[in-house]
């Protein structure tokens, strides 16, 4: 039987560690708090993150990382982005020689502006052919609660991306597609974080739809050009990691980052949206590492600026708002 760990005890990592349980794989999540990881360990559920989730009693759970990496094919990692290189550096001693590193992160390291499967290279030292990536609009309280969704899983070696596809297909409620797009999935899953900051921001002021819709397409314009740059393809930003990503993340008042550009957008500082949130809104700090990273490239992301500007510098929503709508007009074309 296959073996999957999962490190992360938020409601995407324990929604996944469901997945994994349900398709019949031997699952264990690791948690840092031990009184959490006891909750779904005896009384399976997690209170903090899946208040009235039944998770599956198959599903285990430790605080121990050596428990829960031993004999393990897939280890899954669910940690906010800004942690795993400290988090992996302490557990990659005690992982299998030949599992397969998976990551369920959305971002983009500040300072190094490296991808999550670059750090998980480097870090624990394993060739890209062992660390795959799952991304797509995946909303994780609804994947809870048994509404269908569908996700990417993408590898450079497509029989490992059809293994961990076969370990996570769950019919009829969860339905994973390969792609071996590493860069371009990964890519669409950081940059609509930011993207939803700023449709956030413009829902919290009181703007429309249209705004909105302006924001999401100009959005995937930003993520097209900088995927262009770093060698992804094209078609990826179609598809479900892309586009997909970027319209549930933009649109659903379940999506933690705009959910804290409304509160921006509504008056509220930083500090205070940062106070009222309880899980990461990966977007706050990638906004800085995306646009360092097309500043890497010379590509330009003005909504991506103006994000940084709200979130890091000062700036009112107004003050970027006039800043993108007074910028000099130009044709639109496909990657423009």
């Amino acid at each position: 039987m296959t073996k999957a760990a999962v490190f992360g005890t938020g409601s995407w990592g324990t929604t996944f560690a469901m997945i994994l349980a349900e398709a019949g794989n031997r699952t264990i999540l690791w948690g840092r708090r031990p009184e959490l990881v006891e909750g779904i360990q005896r009384a399976h559920t997690n209170l903090d993150y899946l208040p009235g989730v039944a998770l599956p009693t198959s599903l285990g759970a430790t605080t121990d990382p050596a428990e829960a990496l031993d004999g393990a094919d897939f280890v899954v990692l669910a940690v906010p982005s800004q942690s795993l290189r400290l988090n992996l550096a302490a557990w990659r001693e005690h992982i299998p020689r030949d599992a397969v590193l998976v990551s369920l992160m959305k971002g983009v390291e500040l300072g190094t502006t490296k991808r999550m499967s670059e750090v998980i290279r480097e870090v624990a030292g394993v060739p890209e052919e062992r660390v795959a990536v799952v991304s797509g609009p995946n909303l994780a309280k609804e994947i809870a609660q048994r509404q269908p969704a569908a996700t990417v899983v993408a590898c450079v070696d497509e029989e490992v991306a059809a293994r961990l596809q076969a370990a996570c297909h769950l019919p009829p409620w969860f339905r994973p597609y390969t792609n071996p797009d590493v860069v371009g999935v990964e890519l669409g899953g950081a940059v609509k974080n930011v993207i939803a900051l700023a449709v956030g921001v413009a829902v919290g002021m009181g703007m429309g739809d249209n705004v909105a819709a302006m924001l999401m397409t100009r959005g995937l314009a930003e993520i097209s050009r900088l995927g262009a740059a770093l060698g992804a393809d094209p078609h990826t930003f179609a598809g479900l990691a892309g586009m997909g990503d970027l319209v549930a993340t933009c649109t659903s008042p379940l999506s933690r980052n705009r959910t804290f550009g409304e509160r921006l957008g509504r008056g509220m500082t930083l500090a205070e949206v940062i106070a009222a949130t309880k899980q990461t809104a990966e977007g706050v700090k990638s906004c800085e590492s995306v646009l360092a990273l097309a500043k890497k490239h010379d590509i330009e992301m003005p909504i991506t600026e103006v994000v940084v500007g709200v979130v890091h510098d000062g700036m009112s929503p107004s003050e970027a708002g006039m800043l993108l709508m007074s910028r000099s007009p130009k044709p639109e074309r496909y990657g423009l």
